[in-house]
């Protein structure tokens, strides 16, 4: 739905305390901690069904990984871009927002759950039915959210990944 442009796109000067350019917002690692979170949420989704549908249908390690990263950002992105849509946005612009918030902690998220799931002997092969699946796989995203959380303050305390969305979200 589209709500006639960009009226979201620059915060006005009253709600930035009459500074057109607002600094960055100060990282908490609340803040961190939230946006890895969301990345998460996104991330684990696309990743529990790529290894789902690699398990299946018994795709190669390496074809289930690909499945699971390209997954991962698919839904990473999707729900960026449904509450930047929901703000005004257009689908190009809220995809722009979406790339600039969130490539980068996809990004480590992703080799780094994966790296856990492939090195944990046994994971890729134990089918969906073994335990070992899935607490490697809970292990992997639990190893990916706090070793990505401080990348995403860092990020944030530069006024990039997620610090480029809360414009769009009021109350954040």
């Amino acid at each position: 739905m589209d709500h006639g442009g960009h009226h979201h796109a620059t915060p006005s000067p009253s709600a930035t305390g009459g500074h057109r350019h607002a600094a960055p917002p100060r990282a908490t690692w609340a803040m961190a901690a939230q946006a890895t979170l969301h990345c998460l949420t996104g991330c684990a989704i696309g990743e529990v069904l790529g290894m789902v549908i690699g398990t299946a249908t018994g795709l190669h390690n390496a074809g289930t990984v690909v499945l699971s990263v390209a997954l991962a950002f698919v839904f990473g992105y999707a729900l960026t871009m449904r509450g930047v849509l929901r703000a005004g946005l257009d689908f190009r612009a809220a995809l722009k927002v979406a790339l600039a918030a969130d490539t980068v902690s996809i990004a480590v998220m992703e080799v780094l759950d994966n790296v856990v799931m492939v090195t944990v002997p046994g994971a890729m092969d134990a089918g969906l039915t073994n335990w070992l699946f899935w607490v490697s796989l809970a292990g992997s995203l639990l190893v990916a959210f706090l070793l990505t959380t401080p990348v995403n303050r860092w990020l944030i305390s530069r006024g990039k990944g997620h610090a480029v969305i809360h414009q769009y979200h009021h109350g954040h």
